[in-house]
């Protein structure tokens, strides 16, 4: 059996947690693959609002199991507090999730780390969560971090201790004042560890080929976006993991040759949070109606995303680095009402047109060229079927097939996992 792959094609918040909802009736399990509690994945249905960080995003689904793979890095702080939101929704999540072994541990220090590096930056300051994931992956790249699989050996103590001192001498070298209490946060980290060993810990890459095996159907789930790729986004602003289709392989243990369909989510504009550069970045009252309508604002952070409209050359760049064999365009809805609609179609780049992502898109480099679009008045929300969407909404949406070359299967015109057109 293949393992099937949905991710971000944008800098992230596309609403991927809503699509593998919508999705997770069709497979057996669902597997993060890589990212921390950075990411926050929302779902909406039957009249509330469940945001999750780490776990994935088929838990609520009664027969999906759930795999937290080697790739993710997890905040057992974070995780115990999503694990107590699941059991006020009785889920039995001790039956339904399982985490890898070769999984990285977020430490209290990890955290301070982060707040002490991004401080240290000052105006150049990458726009950090702060919930130490860069620190962790640099530990994990270093050969110095601490795995799940860790806590199971005798030494744990020792190890834990031994980074937390290398941590503490690193925190000083930059500098920086912060007011913290170790031993008030390690208290709650070692008791939210303890808390998770409820959680079966798997050789996860054992038992994802195991279960294909025994022809199991698999989703890969992704994090973020692929234009915080740290290889192929906007770096420096980028995440610290592999956000692209390739991070699905390292992330789980996955041959290449066992991924099937790529799922490439994307919004019908452009949204980033944080610090870097956004060729199609609005500061007008079109960009503040696309946020206001779009309640954009960070499920993780609570930060205000900026907005603007939707970058093709960015997303074509997305598509063709992830192999993307189907397209989910998401908040179509939030589009209702512009007279005119534009979308990015190639950049000035250094006094050159082009038509493909440049090495640099800081804004004294690039400058997006725009094809306009009439726009629709209908509302979306309560629409049903393909034949109800208006004629201007189908218009860009064959604009955008026929320039990235793949189809949009999925067409979302609301938050509610109800609200979503398959094509």
């Amino acid at each position: 059996m293949a393992v099937n792959l949905l991710l971000g094609l944008q800098w992230g918040d596309e609403g991927k947690g809503k699509i593998v909802d919508v999705l997770t009736s069709n497979y057996d399990i669902i597997a993060r693959f890589q990212g921390g509690p950075n990411a926050g994945h929302t779902l909406i249905f039957d009249g509330q609002k469940h945001v999750l960080h780490t776990i994935p995003s088929g838990i609520f689904h009664d027969k999906a199991m759930n795999v937290v793979g080697n790739g993710v890095v997890i905040d057992p702080v974070i995780f115990k507090k999503e694990l107590d939101n699941l059991s006020k929704h009785n889920i039995d999540f001790a039956s339904k999730l399982v985490i890898s072994r070769k999984a990285h541990i977020i430490l209290p220090t990890h955290r301070l780390l982060d707040a002490a590096s991004e401080a240290s930056k000052g105006k150049a300051k990458i726009g950090s969560t702060l919930k130490g994931i860069g620190p962790t992956y640099m530990d994990k790249t270093g050969r110095n971090g601490i795995r799940i699989g860790d806590t199971e050996l005798e030494d744990f103590k020792e190890r834990y201790q031994a980074l937390v001192q290398k941590h503490i001498k690193m925190i000083d070298y930059y500098g920086i004042q912060l007011d913290y209490n170790l031993e008030e946060l390690e208290e709650e980290f070692f008791a939210a560890l303890d808390f998770l060993k409820q959680i079966p810990f798997v050789d996860s890459e054992e038992y994802l080929s195991a279960a294909m095996k025994a022809g199991k159907t698999v989703l890969a789930e992704g994090a973020q976006g692929s234009l915080l790729d740290v290889d192929f986004g906007t770096y420096p602003f980028v995440t610290s993991s592999n956000t692209t289709a390739a991070g699905a392989c390292t992330g789980l243990g996955v041959a290449p040759n066992k991924i099937g369909e790529v799922f490439g989510i994307f919004k019908a504009y452009t949204t980033r949070v944080g610090s870097g550069p956004f060729p199609t970045e609005l500061f007008d009252e079109d960009g503040e109606t696309m946020s206001r309508v779009g309640h954009e604002f960070g499920a993780t952070t609570g930060r205000p995303r900026r907005c603007g409209w939707l970058d093709l050359i960015a997303l074509k760049y997305a598509v063709e680095i992830n192999g993307v064999t189907q397209l989910m365009m998401m908040k179509g809805d939030v589009l209702s009402g512009f007279d005119t609609l534009k979308v990015c179609t190639s950049y000035n780049y250094k006094g050159t047109e082009v038509k493909h992502l440049p090495y640099n898109i800081e804004e004294h480099n690039v400058t997006p060229n725009y094809t306009e679009f009439k726009g629709w008045k209908e509302d979306l929300t309560s629409m049903t079927s393909v034949d109800t969407l208006p004629k201007e909404l189908m218009d860009y949406i064959k604009f955008i097939e026929d320039f990235v070359e793949v189809p949009v299967k999925i067409v979302s015109v609301g938050p509610d996992r109800k609200q979503t057109i398959m094509r």
